[in-house]
């Protein structure tokens, strides 16, 4: 196929997309005074929230389907390209902090590789292959999960992705804002959140961008609450690395056990800071290294503890 005949082919995409199309009651956007068009674009991202809504069953299929593999050890990962994979890349880099995890359990990969985090390498979401060295390098199992991120849902790095997860077995999803997609069908779980045509056309960093945070906040956080990773709304398996999170600790302790702030400090140093295990501290009157136990054999999950201690 000459390169002319490939151009013609992707404008005929392209022009079947959604998220490409043009709105020409918005043609003279330019000429409008700021504060209308702070309006319009406002008014545009209230109803992503609504597109995702409607997605919500899917979601939450593909959320159970991934806690399950995770809680075997196995791990999530993130592949997209361009602001697609950026979010995959940021949503992984706050699981750590957030929920103690091993950075190798929630791995974001992107097209081009971390430095088109900073600078466009926008030519690498066009090869398959690539996606397939990226993942082959992480040595995917049955075990893990591929998520493949694209707003257009035909970017061949994030369809390549996927394709190749799935072949080696590892659960896959695909996110898209567009329906009828190649993401969703090549993957187990297809998401397709649907936000319409964008402020600017075709810049899917906006309304397409706002979804897929959406729904990626929603893959990591549930599936953490899955995994015992919180207790309530709690974020009891966090990461005290700096002196905001120090005092989040010791408030989260506070907050579970009514403990005085004394009591609160004794129980995090015997238990070098963790969370979960000063709190078992605390209730179930245990010392640091039988906490430690019983949250290991309650495979994390601080209520189990709590009841195998017989609080």
């Amino acid at each position: 196929m000459t390169s002319t005949s490939r151009d013609r082919d992707l404008r005929s995409q392209l022009e079947t997309l959604t998220t490409e199309a043009f709105r020409p009651e918005l043609a003279e956007v330019d000429r409008l005074p700021t504060l209308e068009i702070a309006r319009l674009m406002n008014a545009e991202d209230a109803s992503v929230a609504g597109a995702v809504a409607e997605q919500v069953p899917a979601i939450a299929a593909a959320i159970d389907a991934v806690a399950e593999r995770m809680a075997r050890g196995g791990r999530l990962v993130y592949a997209g390209a361009g602001t697609a994979g950026r979010l995959g890349v940021l949503d992984a880099s706050e699981c750590p902090p957030t929920f103690n995890t091993d950075p190798a359990r929630v791995v974001g990969l992107i097209a081009g590789g971390p430095d088109a985090m900073v600078n466009p390498a926008e030519g690498a979401e066009d090869s398959p292959e690539l996606a397939e060295s990226d993942l082959a390098a992480l040595g995917v199992t049955p075990d893990d999960t591929v998520v493949g991120v694209s707003a257009s849902g035909r970017t061949p790095y994030a369809v390549g992705a996927v394709a190749y997860a799935r072949e080696r077995g590892a659960l896959t999803v695909g996110l898209s804002c567009n329906r009828g997609s190649a993401l969703a069908a090549a993957a187990e779980h297809g998401i397709e959140v649907v936000v319409g045509p964008e402020f600017l056309t075709g810049s899917t960093r906006l309304k397409a961008g706002t979804a897929q945070k959406l729904v990626l906040n929603m893959l990591s956080t549930i599936t953490m609450i899955r995994l015992g990773k919180t207790y309530g709304n709690l974020m009891v398996d966090v990461r005290a690395s700096n002196e905001k999170l120090r005092a989040r600790s010791r408030r989260i302790v506070a907050q579970v056990t009514g403990a005085g702030d004394e009591a609160v400090e004794r129980a995090l140093a015997t238990t070098d800071g963790e969370v979960k295990n000063a709190i078992l501290v605390l209730l179930a009157g245990v010392d640091g290294p039988t906490a430690a136990r019983l949250l290991d054999e309650a495979d994390g999950h601080l209520r189990a503890a709590l009841a195998a201690a017989g609080s």
